[in-house]
């Protein structure tokens, strides 16, 4: 998300945006470090909505694991429950195929800047305000 998606849709009467993804490569973020080198790998190139890791409908990174599971059921949170000790494996294992590596749509647009910075980014403010 950039400055001008955030104009734009408060121009398009959005009362606040959701900018979560921008934050998720930032030193400041808990994110595993393989979802955040993910989160720049070309070999990761679109989102989609899933049920696959928790049972409720989440937008990742499209990977191996949410193609194996294109018709999970809803059912939270018995699915995220069954899911857990795949998804810890595969982190410890460094496999972002069937890692949950959740993102939004404008993913390509995260950096590694401070969230100070993607704040003034987005605002179109200083860093330092």
């Amino acid at each position: 998300m950039s400055q001008l998606d955030v104009r734009a849709a408060l121009a398009a009467g959005a009362v606040a945006v959701q900018c979560g993804t921008a934050f998720l490569r930032c030193p400041e973020s808990g994110a595993h470090p393989l979802h955040k080198a993910a989160l720049a790998d070309p070999a990761f190139t679109a989102t989609a909505v899933t049920r696959a890791f928790t049972g409720r409908p989440a937008r990742g990174l499209v990977n191996r694991f949410m193609l194996d599971h294109p018709d999970a059921p809803a059912g939270y949170p018995e699915i995220h429950c069954a899911t857990r000790p795949l998804r810890a494996a595969a982190t410890g294992t460094g496999d972002t195929g069937r890692m949950n590596l959740w993102a939004g749509e404008g993913f390509r647009a995260a950096t590694t800047r401070p969230a100070a910075e993607v704040v003034a980014l987005l605002t179109g403010g200083s860093a330092d305000s």
